[in-house]
This record gives structure tokens, sequence and C-alpha cells, in this order.
């Protein structure tokens, strides 16, 4: 059954798109392609090929994503729950694809909920460098940390900010930094009908407020010579073509690096800005046909739904000219990496920016107004709308729990320090990079260290690994997520065909033999196991005579029948 657009939508898009009108209404009466992106930092590409449990075709401009058909529901296996594969809008992984993340970079995903951009980032970092993601509306951090965990993260920070704060804590830090920017949200017409009834609510005039301030904000942000790629999921030529030459005109230190028209990518329409915005077209004439070089995503012209990107590179030379004293990023040439270690000695030279500073009324008159448009925008708007729902209710305490920077543990007299230590030494073989940063009584590896982050409102400090409680260390669900089988002591294998382990997914306690507890040498089976799905990692279990106690969270457990 064909979308219901709305008409003043319809007549405008056909003064837009001319004789492209009428095959672009027929991709209406067309069914919203479904896709998944396999997560590269638990399984290899070829791996994943060899056990892939339905058939899948592969996504063009996405090499570790795929089309998955009509009536597959990938989110009801046990694969999905141990994060091996993230459900995605075929689009809505170009973006990231185009930002060229390398390994060792430090990245900022700036309008991040639900996740799936950020888990997409992170698969390209590999667990070095720096991941920070962000979202501005508290609520949905939520399902933005159960991602950023389920996917086993181990280099990312998650806060709960505005732009501008993360910039008074990291000017000039990123190398790369992705605004996925709140928008009208007209190409999920077809993906999502709540989208053309709310489209009134989230009017284009409202959005570019808001992507004007992003924008801007993102280059105090960006380090020399880094990158920042821009995108929406609007047709709007208002919020696209004209916002970038807006930014570029303001920006000349900015340049479009062109996206090839290639896996039916369509080029930038710096006509329509003259067409419908000619003062505009007026007041940036001189940049606005560098937007030509951006890409729209046409649902009549490729399998996904509308999408806009624009990829801005950043003149280093301009920022050596204007200001040599800024703090300039991780200093890396593109796909130059500074290895696992997140450690930054150079910077400890530099006192770390407090953001604990009054806010003017002009910046909080423009977090209310990003915080309440984007508010229910977010779940129509992005890739991944099934992770949003199940992440509800994981964050617990947030900002609440991760501000009580050295408070200590509840217990006194206890060293949680030692008691982390021991944990680590009697039940994994892994070396852990970076700084280990105490919030209450949870333990988390940073790669950005609890200094820099003070005053900031953060949902997760980095990989959250456990919780000192009554003078034991009692391991994380997102330690286990992020770990192989051959970095704990001990684990076990649970197979994906024969209903064990969806059981050990529904929180079910199992009968386990001992010779099934494969362990290193010297180590007992008694105690935390690493429990894996045909060898990846789903969580852990504890056992001890034939028994292992189920520790899936109660909140993460398979509901499905």
């Amino acid at each position: 059954m064909a979308v219901q657009l709305p008409s003043i939508f319809a007549e405008r898009m056909k003064s837009l798109l001319g004789d492209e009108f009428e095959q672009f209404m027929k991709s209406y009466e067309q069914s919203p392609h479904a896709g998944l992106r396999v997560n590269t930092l638990k399984i290899s590409l070829e791996q994943f090929k060899e056990i892939a449990p339905f058939d899948m075709r592969p996504i063009p401009w996405c090499g570790t994503g795929f089309y998955v058909p009509h009536g597959v529901k990938p989110g009801l296996h046990p694969y999905y729950h141990a994060g091996l594969y993230y459900i995605q809008e075929p689009s809505a992984m170009a973006p990231v694809e185009l930002l060229n993340v390398k390994p060792g970079e430090r990245v900022l995903d700036l309008c991040a909920a639900p996740g799936g951009k950020t888990t997409q980032i992170a698969a390209k970092l590999q667990g070095k460098g720096v991941l920070v993601t962000n979202d501005i509306h508290a609520e949905r951090t939520k399902a933005l940390a159960k991602n950023v965990e389920l996917y086993g993260v181990r280099n990312a920070v998650v806060l709960n900010e505005s732009p501008e704060r993360i910039a008074n804590a990291f000017p000039h830090y990123f190398d790369k930094v992705l605004i996925d920017a709140p928008c009208s949200g007209e190409g999920m017409f077809r993906k999502d009908e709540d989208m053309v009834k709310s489209w009134e609510n989230h009017s284009v005039e409202k959005c570019v407020l808001m992507q004007r301030d992003i924008l801007e904000t993102a280059a105090k942000l960006l380090a020399p010579g880094g990158t920042i790629v821009y995108s929406t999921c609007t047709f709007a030529p208002e919020e696209n073509e004209a916002m970038i030459a807006e930014f570029l005109n303001i920006n000349p230190d900015f340049v479009v690096n062109d996206i090839p028209e290639s896996a039916g990518f369509a080029p930038g329409r710096p006509e329509w800005v003259r067409q419908i915005l000619p003062e505009k077209a007026e007041e940036t004439e001189s940049v606005l046909d560098q937007t030509r070089g951006t890409a729209r995503l046409w649902p009549h012209l490729l399998e996904g739904e509308g999408h806009y990107v624009a990829v801005l590179q950043h003149r280093a030379e301009s920022f050596a000219e204007e200001d040599g004293s800024q703090e300039q990023g991780s200093g890396l040439q593109t796909g130059q990496a500074v290895g696992a270690d997140f450690t930054e000695p150079n910077e400890l030279v530099e006192p770390f920016i407090r953001v604990s500073v009054p806010i003017s009324k002009e910046e909080r008159k423009r977090e209310r107004l990003m915080r309440t448009e984007s508010r229910e925008h977010d779940k129509h708007t992005r890739g991944g709308k099934a992770q949003g729902k199940q992440g509800k209710g994981n964050v617990r305490g947030g900002r609440k729990n991760e501000r009580a920077q050295g408070r200590g543990t509840d217990q006194a007299n206890v060293d949680p320090g030692m008691v982390y230590a021991q944990f680590v030494q009697g039940n994994l073989e892994i070396e852990l990079a970076g700084e280990t940063v105490y919030y209450g009584d949870r333990v988390y590896q940073s790669s950005v260290g609890a200094a820099r982050l003070e005053g900031l409102k953060v949902i997760r400090p980095g990989w959250f690994m456990g919780t000192v409680k009554n003078g034991r260390f009692v391991p994380s669900h997102p330690l286990a997520c992020a770990l192989n089988a051959a970095e704990a002591q001990r684990s076990v294998n649970l197979s994906s065909v024969d209903g064990e382990a969806v059981r050990y997914l529904k929180g079910e306690t199992l009968n386990i033999e001992e010779a099934r507890v494969e362990r290193q040498a010297d180590t007992a089976a008694k105690g935390y196991v690493l429990v894996c799905v045909d060898g990846f990692a789903a969580g852990w279990g504890k056992w001890l005579d034939g028994v292992l106690k189920n520790e899936y969270p109660a909140g993460w457990r398979w509901t499905s029948v």
C-alpha cells in the first residue's frame, strides 16, 4: 500500500524534481529495504558469511552491510544478542563510510542515539584511538549506552551534553566529527508513517536553527586538517545544500570533498537553493556550487531511504596561520594510527579544561530548543530503531552515578584498585589499555580519562568493567560483551541451534558438565565463566558443581517466544 504523503510535500517535490517526480512517487509503492551491518569488533566478515543464518545481498556503499529479505527478523536470533550484527537501514550506513575513519583517530559522534553509526565508527577504529559519542536528550542515551555495550566497544565515552559544552572540554581535539543532524525526516516517510504525521511539528525552519548551531560548534571541535561529515534524512534544500553553503561561506578554511557519483549516489542540487532561496543563494554564491559535490540518496535511484551527506574537509594550513597555540587533535595524518594504547602523555602537561562554568542565557535557550525539538524525533529518523527500543531502562542512574567521581566505594577500608586487579589477574587474560577510572563503586577503563570529563554530564566514562561490592569485584555485562573466549580464563560454548543458547538468553540456569568448561592451565572450573554462543561472547555465568548460574542481565533478556 502506497504511503499517503502530505500534499504540500508532494507539490514541492514535483516542482523540484520535474520529470523525475513520477519515478520518485512510484518508490513509495515499494516496501522499504531491510539491512544489517556485521560487527567486525566481534567477528570477521568472512566468518559471518560462513555462519549467516539467513540469505544476504551486499549493500554497494558499505563493505560490511547486507540487505536481508523481507520477512526475515534478524533480531530473533542468538547472534543478534551476541552483538554479531546491527540492524540498520541501508542508506544510514553511508555517512560513516564517507567519514573514512582509521584506527587510532579521535572521533566524535555528536548526535548519536540510538547508536548505529557509533557502533559502525567503533568497528572501524578496532579498539584503537578515542570515540566520544553524545546525545543531547537524556532518555535517548539509554539506547546509545546499551548499543555501545552490546557491540563490544572498549574505547568509547558516552555523554549527554550540548555541543557547546563538549567544545569547551574538547577544543580542536577530534580528527573526525560525525553530525547526523536532527532534521525534518522527509526521507523516512516510506519507512515510518509516523514521520508523515509528525512532519509539520518538526518544521524545516526549526531544524535549520539547530543544524546551524551544531555545524558551527563542530568546527570548534575539529583538529586542524580534520573532517566533518554532515548528514540528514531529509530532501529539503534548506537543511542540505543551503546549510552547507552557509557554513562554507562563514568558514572559508573548509572545502567540500566531492563524493563520487557511484552506487546510486546522486550529486547535490545547488540550483534548488537558487530556485527556492534566492537571497541565500546570492549570499553564498561564491561557494554554493561546491555543494554539487555532496550526495543525495534517493529511494527511486537506489535500494534505501532518502539521505543527504556532505564531507567537509578542513585546510590545516589555515589553522596554523590563525592560531598555532590550540590543541591539535592526535596529530595524525589520514590513515596513521597510534596503536592500542589510549594514553595521551603529551596532554598531561596542559591543565584539563573544566566545563562547570555559568551558561549564558543564549546558550541555555539554544540547549532548550535542541532538547525539545529532538525529544521524539530521533526514534523515527535513524536506522536501528529496534535497538533503541530494547535499550530502554538499562542505563541505571546515568548522570547521577557517573558524576560521583572521587567518592570511592561504599565499603570502608576497601581498596577498589586492589580488588579490581585481583579479579583481572584471576579471571582474565588481557592487557587493559587506558586509564582506570572509579565512579562511585563502579570501575571503568577510559580512553579519555576522568579529568577531561569533569563537569560534563557523563553516561559512561569508558568501558564499564564492573562494581566493587562487599569487598569483591562483580564483573559487568559490558565487560563480557567486549571479550573473546581467549581473553577469559574460563569459558563455555553454547550452540545457537539446539535451544541451549536461547535458554541462557532467557535467564535460565543450565546444567553444564565440568568437561565443557574450557579453562586456562591450572585454573579451576569454579567461578565466573564467559558464556559464548557458537564461540562469541554473550555474557557471564557462575559455574559450580555442574550448574551454570545465569548472570545475564534481566533487562537484556530474550523475551520472544
